[in-house]
């Protein structure tokens, strides 16, 4: 075994999903914020960002049924509570947005697409 396959071979690669759509999510401010579309059972990344439970209708709109961030996403969705109240509410995806910009960031845009999108899970924040 060389020493380059000995080095990554402890370092397991994240699989590569054959389609793996991306939906620009837009604020109430009209920033748009990019997202990858991922199922509940894909595997995702251990990095900071945002995230929407989402469903599709059968026009293909996505509709977002809550909207957060976390440090860590990974860790963050594994048992979340609010994934169950959105499978119930019809959730069949979860939109991601990676992002290292720091908590404030990701606090405002999260505040950004509550106010614009009023998710049926998330508590209804006050312009």
């Amino acid at each position: 075994m060389s020493f380059i396959t000995k080095l990554f071979s402890h370092h397991p690669q994240p699989e590569q999903t054959t389609s793996s759509p991306f939906v620009n999510w837009a604020g109430e401010s009209g920033n748009e914020y990019p997202y990858t579309v991922y199922t509940f059972e894909d595997a995702l990344p251990c990095l900071p960002g945002n995230y929407i439970y989402a469903k599709q209708t059968e026009g293909g709109e996505w509709i977002p049924l809550y909207i957060a961030q976390t440090r860590d996403m990974h860790q963050r969705l594994e048992g979340h509570e609010k994934m169950q109240d959105a499978m119930e509410n019809g959730a069949t995806h979860v939109h991601v947005h990676l992002s290292t910009a720091g908590q404030a960031t990701r606090c405002s845009e999260e505040r950004d697409l509550i106010q614009r999108w009023k998710p049926v899970c998330n508590e209804q924040i006050e312009g």
